[in-house]
């Protein structure tokens, strides 16, 4: 999947040149650019045309329809008979931002309570499509992690990603039918032995990294779940050296658990006789 910072940069290239009819917006960075084009809608007016687009952002003509065109193409804009509007992109990212935060925020105590029990990273994560989304990261243990908050990684060598995949059977499916390339001489690399793993997973709700993504480098991971779809999954990631399984499963499992119920505490309960 195309990450959101490759995008910029690809808008970036094509924009180089700059716009010899930009007169006095000449000077505005590229972003300042796509900003002012995306501030230009409103509730009042889901739809822009060109005209409108342009006089709003105040850029110019030619400008505003190249970089619309360009928005397009990822998914930002969309065409309309009458000219532009917001595409579901940006609604996906939207949910998405909203969806993580209600999940990060009662998480992040836990996080911190399990890395103080194991002396290892802690890593909370979200699955998009075949990828591990990071989104929250405790790093003790005075060692390194190659991953980073926000960064994206293959959902099947991670701990994170196969906790998640063995409860989402569509995207298991599409993963297990995929190439997947040996990223250490450990990774579970065909389709077959991907769907053993995760049948175990499915089994026994614990998934093992064992130097499958970064060479040195172990993970225990446990979705966040109660039935259906994991929303999201928490692992203790070190030193292959330091993993404990035994003891790590049971922390981290506990852990997931708390998430889960620390994320849905708030909810109203049915009373009897309620819709």
């Amino acid at each position: 999947m195309t990450d959101i910072n490759e995008r910029i940069e690809a808008l970036v290239g094509s924009d180089a040149g700059g716009d010899a009819g930009a007169g006095e917006d000449s000077g505005r960075s590229l972003v300042g650019r796509i900003a002012a084009i995306m501030d230009s809608f409103d509730q009042a007016e889901p739809v822009l045309s060109l005209v409108d687009l342009s006089r709003r952002s105040g850029l110019p003509k030619s400008t505003a329809h190249r970089l619309a065109e360009q928005l397009k193409t990822m998914g930002w804009l969309e065409r309309d008979p009458r000219g532009y509007r917001v595409g579901m992109r940006l609604f996906e990212l939207g949910g998405l931002a909203a969806n993580q935060s209600q999940l990060r925020d009662p998480a992040v105590p836990h996080l911190h309570a399990l890395a103080g029990r194991t002396g290892l990273a802690v890593q909370l994560g979200v699955l998009d499509g075949d990828e591990v989304v990071y989104l929250e990261r405790v790093v003790v243990g005075g060692y390194r992690l190659p991953t980073r908050q926000g960064g994206r990684m293959p959902a099947y060598c991670t701990g994170l990603g196969k906790a998640m995949l063995a409860f989402d059977e569509l995207a298991a499916e599409e993963v297990c039918g995929s190439e997947l390339a040996a990223r250490t001489a450990t990774t579970l690399s065909t389709g077959a032995a991907l769907c053993d793993d995760l049948d175990r997973i499915r089994t026994n709700g614990i998934a093992f990294d064992r130097q499958e993504a970064y060479e040195g480098l172990g993970c225990v991971a446990a979705p966040i779940r109660n039935s259906g779809r994991a929303i999201g999954a928490v692992s203790v990631t070190g030193p292959i050296s330091r993993i404990d399984w035994d003891s790590m499963t049971r922390l981290v499992q506990d852990t997931a658990t708390n998430i889960w119920n620390a994320r849905f505490s708030h909810r109203p309960s049915l009373v009897a006789g309620g819709v």
